[in-house]
């Protein structure tokens, strides 16, 4: 068995994986990052879902290197694409031009611009990458992971990472289980957090729909897939919530919960006027075509691109009929291979029965472009994961901290340790327990240090959707700008506890610690209070 060492073990390449990976080297640390899929970026690249962020991303409320990131991934389409010389100059490029995202893009140029930040590392010495490797078993001495095992997907081959911290960046809060850390799934009982949104008895197996992405196109010529085997299944599938058949135009609008007729337009003939995104006062999904487009032909040359492409992470591929996190390997695999197969029969559906808008029936011009998300099947590399397992943590964030209905003009509570910013609606999509969106206004939120670290453990950390939020918080909390702030901070936490000697409980707990903390965060571009803002 391999075995491997580092200051700092980042389990999981996910966008706060790869955060956490850079808030380490950068204060000097070396460091592991694992990843189990090709990819290293997550819910950015693997997964394929553009950039949900809040309406003032361009000025303030992340940290400087999200917004390097973005503005990186705007320098990569001005260096290596075909840009219109409009486009090129336009200082907030938006390559997809899409309405949920100023940002809409390719998820290859994010993942490049993110390994062409860790490549010096590695070269270097200080950064070694692992995948795709999943955790399987981990060492762990009374309240301190010694050690992490992990199995490559492909071979088999195991390896050991030791480190004096771990963090936990996997998706689904992988290490949790493995190392003993206490943590809680599903809705918390309304008793236990207070919350108004939450049921009287907590229901950990009710956990938030996964989603498995794809990109298409649409070009001349027939592109029909074969029928998939459960097409018929998914048809049939009309939950009372809903309103109507899963598989169609028509869905729930998050917001009012009535059922609402989306558009769908392949490649439109648009007017030189560009909305600019802003989901405060439109949520952008009424015209499919357009709500997630990655690339839009207006922006490149003419000939450049055929056809737009557009993103499918629509309500119609929300796979909620049963949980995915502790369950059997067997189980949830079989689980993942339903919510393909739903995306696979929505696609199908799309090309051969869907309405059009000139009153004909079917695209069969579409085409997966699996060439844009990296496989071979088609679909995104990895479902895109809205809820994880969560720490039992030092502080735990709920809804009656950051809800606008409950904290109005106060805006939302100010905490000692903050450690950074984030704004998003709390957005939660149907889930497993049968119940319809839950979407609830949030003011402008800070990230509390104590959601980070878990209550017992002391060398172990959190830097994805597995922090100290609840059900409810954490459709705030997950979005892409908060997770890449929460998995910075973590890397910073556990190399600055290194230098100095001391432990994440002790920075959080000590006023003076912390202020010295908190004065190196904001040195390095981290937000840690809203400006005086209105109007969320």
């Amino acid at each position: 068995m391999t075995e491997y060492h580092a200051d700092i073990l980042v389990v999981g390449g996910s966008l706060g994986g790869v955060a956490a990976a850079l808030g380490a080297l950068r204060n000097g640390r070396t460091v592991i990052l694992t990843e189990e899929h090709n990819w290293i970026g997550g819910q950015l690249t693997s997964q394929a879902v553009p950039p949900d962020e809040h309406s003032w991303v361009e000025q303030f409320g992340v940290t400087a290197s999200y917004r390097a990131l973005r503005e990186g991934v705007r320098q990569y389409y001005r260096d290596h694409y075909p840009l219109t010389d409009a486009a090129r100059a336009n200082p907030t490029l938006n390559p997809g031009n899409g309405n949920v995202s100023r940002l809409c893009h390719e998820p290859r140029v994010s993942l490049a611009v993110m390994q062409a930040w860790l490549a010096p590392y590695a070269a270097g010495g200080k950064l070694t990458i692992l995948k795709p490797y999943r955790a399987v078993s981990a060492d762990v001495d009374g309240d301190k992971v010694r050690a992490v095992t992990l199995r490559h997907r492909d071979t088999g081959r195991t390896v050991t990472c030791s480190a004096h911290y771990v963090i936990d960046a996997t998706e689904l809060g992988d290490l949790l289980p493995l190392t003993g850390t206490e943590y809680v799934t599903g809705f918390e009982a309304q008793s236990e957090t207070g919350e108004p949104n939450a049921p009287a008895e907590a229901q950990p197996h009710n956990q938030q729909a996964v989603s498995i992405c794809f990109a298409v196109d649409h070009v001349d010529g027939n592109h029909t897939i074969d029928k998939p085997a459960k097409y018929e299944h998914w048809r049939a599938v009309a939950p009372d919530f809903w309103g109507g058949p899963l598989i169609d135009w028509n869905s729930p609008n998050p917001r009012t919960l009535e059922r609402s007729r989306r558009s769908f337009d392949p490649n439109p003939v648009e007017s030189g006027a560009r909305m600019v995104a802003d989901q405060r006062r439109d949520a952008g999904d009424m015209s499919l075509w357009i709500f997630r487009r990655i690339a839009a032909r207006s922006n490149f040359r003419p000939g450049a691109y055929n056809s737009d492409i557009c993103l499918v992470n629509w309500p119609m591929i929300d796979y909620f009929e049963q949980p995915i996190i502790d369950v059997s390997e067997q189980q949830y695999a079989e689980r993942l291979a339903d919510a393909a197969s739903l995306s696979y029969s929505m696609f199908y559906w799309m090309q051969t029965e869907a309405p059009r808008l000139d009153g004909g029936q079917g695209f069969p011009g579409l085409r997966l472009r699996g060439d844009i998300t990296g496989t071979e099947h088609g679909l995104a590399m990895a479902p895109y994961i809205r809820e994880s397992r969560r720490i039992r943590a030092v502080t735990t964030v709920v809804e009656q901290d950051l809800s606008l209905a409950v904290r109005g003009d106060r805006g939302a509570v100010r905490y000692r340790d903050s450690v950074g910013v984030g704004m998003y609606r709390i957005d939660l999509h149907p889930s497993t327990g049968g119940d319809n969106y839950i979407d609830v206004g949030a003011c402008p939120f800070e990230i509390p240090l104590g959601a980070l670290i878990p209550r017992r453990m002391t060398n172990l950390l959190a830097a994805c959707k597995n922090v100290g939020t609840t059900h409810i918080t954490n459709g705030c909390y997950r979005l892409h700008p908060v997770e890449w702030n929460i998995g910075e901070v973590a890397g910073m936490l556990a190399a600055h506890c290194l230098d100095a000697g001391t432990t994440p409980h002790s920075v959080q707990a000590d006023d003076a610690r912390l202020s010295e903390f908190q004065s190196h965060l904001e040195y390095q571009g981290v937000e840690l209070h809203w400006p005086d803002i209105r109007g969320y």
